[in-house]
């Protein structure tokens, strides 16, 4: 049995959650876990002097139940029950029956040391500033957004963390999210069958 673990990384509303979605309808027992069912509750994320509520960044997180979860995925992958027969294999999918890959999707996810040895690719989706706050202000979120928070706290940690990763990691294939879902689709679903194919060799 062999396993691939891909990362899905990247600004928020960047297309994370889209782009995993559709991958897994296309790629062999292909499972997705999400960082966002790891927040912590809103009563024990900490808030700073402008009462902005700091749930950008690891300590809003339970990062160490996701590690759990991961690893969890990872001793038995066919028991979390998404085995399935593709529509249409493609040519170049061929003997996947023993092969499983888990996509992790989440906005903080290669600057959490515990994670990065488990990542067989890592993906990291941008967006200019306009473009995000444009798309993060039609979202509705619990709780809501307040006036100047993603100024205040959003956009200041994406930049905080994008560099980290800039300065200390490499092999992270980073993507623009103003391309079409199509063209974003394809490139990294072409990128993980090579993957595939090199795990299969």
């Amino acid at each position: 049995m062999k396993i691939l673990i891909i990362g899905l990384g990247g600004v928020t509303n960047g297309g994370k959650t889209t782009l995993a979605e559709k991958l897994k309808k296309m790629l062999p027992n292909c499972d997705i876990i999400s960082q966002d069912d790891f927040f912590k509750p809103e009563s024990e994320v900490e808030m700073d002097e402008r009462g902005f509520k700091l749930y950008d960044v690891l300590d809003a997180l339970y990062m160490d139940e996701m590690v759990k979860s991961i690893c969890n995925w990872m001793k038995s992958p066919a028991s979390s029950g998404v085995v399935k027969e593709l529509q249409n294999p493609s040519d170049n999918l061929k003997n996947t029956d023993d092969v499983y890959i888990l996509i992790v999707e989440g906005f903080l996810l290669y600057n959490y040391e515990p994670l990065n040895e488990l990542w067989n690719r890592r993906y990291f989706l941008t967006l200019p500033y306009e473009e995000c706050k444009r798309r993060r202000s039609t979202r509705v979120y619990q709780p809501a957004d307040t006036p100047g928070y993603f100024d205040g706290h959003v956009w200041p940690m994406y930049l905080k963390y994008k560099n980290e990763l800039e300065e200390n990691e490499s092999n992270i294939v980073y993507l623009d999210g103003t391309k079409s879902q199509e063209e974003l689709l394809s490139f990294v679903y072409t990128d993980i069958i090579q993957e595939l194919n090199q795990l299969m060799e």
